[in-house]
């Protein structure tokens, strides 16, 4: 359940709700105000990126919040198989390599893997 915790974050889940590694996506509104975001978790921390590739603007899943390769090394596209690395976004393998994800400020606050509002 996504819940405001203060007028500049938004708890997205719980940090015990999200594997290591794993992901998670979120989607908010609807129609062209429609934003669709996810973290992955791996042994750095927690992570936030726009669901977007770089190379088209597509979703990065297929599948629900299965935003990592099979052995869980990477984000990938499931549309063009863009590799990216989980800690930075940064595209190693595929068509748009040398590119990135948009990144998203994730902090943990009281357990919760929260995004904060860009300023």
């Amino acid at each position: 359940m996504i819940q405001s915790l203060h007028p500049k974050h938004t708890a997205l889940c719980r940090l015990d709700e999200l594997a290591e590694p794993g992901s998670k996506g979120f989607t908010f509104g609807a129609g062209g105000a429609r934003r669709e975001i996810f973290v992955v978790r791996d042994a750095g921390g927690v992570h936030g990126y726009e669901n977007v590739c770089p190379h088209k603007d597509m979703i990065l899943d297929g599948v629900p919040d299965q935003f990592l390769t099979l052995d869980k090394q990477h984000i990938l596209c499931i549309n063009h198989g863009a590799r990216f690395r989980s800690h930075d976004g940064v595209c190693v393998h595929g068509p748009c390599k040398g590119k990135r994800l948009t990144p998203l400020t994730i902090e943990i606050i009281d357990g919760q893997v929260v995004l904060a509002a860009a300023t």
